[in-house]
């Protein structure tokens, strides 16, 4: 099994930043993607960034130039840098690992953690 525990959210003015942690605890497989995925209210769970093990990214075109994703795998910590953040963004996230297990791939999902920007 594998635990995921976000922090680091919370209420932020227009044109602020928060910065998200994610801890993974558990049987962690080496081969994973690490990444963040939000939802607001009244629609559907979106990408916003990943970040595999070897250090390739992925970003949302909503958040291409101001989020930015990082991992340390010594110990199993992933991060979002949110910067310029807008109403827009406000939306619960989630942490998610996928890995690759034998050819066969396991999700995870954290608890998620509140974001909300006043406009």
């Amino acid at each position: 099994q594998v635990q995921l525990v976000e922090s680091g959210g919370g209420l932020v003015q227009a044109g602020g930043s928060l910065r998200l942690s994610c801890s993974a605890s558990g049987s962690i497989f080496s081969r994973n993607d690490m990444g963040w995925y939000r939802q607001a209210p009244g629609k559907q769970r979106d990408l916003v960034a990943t970040v595999s093990n070897s250090g390739r990214t992925n970003y949302a075109d909503s958040v291409q130039g101001r989020f930015t994703i990082s991992r340390d795998s010594t110990i199993n910590m992933i991060y979002l840098q949110m910067n310029n953040l807008n109403h827009e963004d406000t939306a619960v996230y989630y942490c998610h690992i996928r890995m690759n297990m034998f050819g066969q791939l396991h999700d995870y999902w954290g608890q998620g953690t509140q974001v909300t920007v006043s406009s």
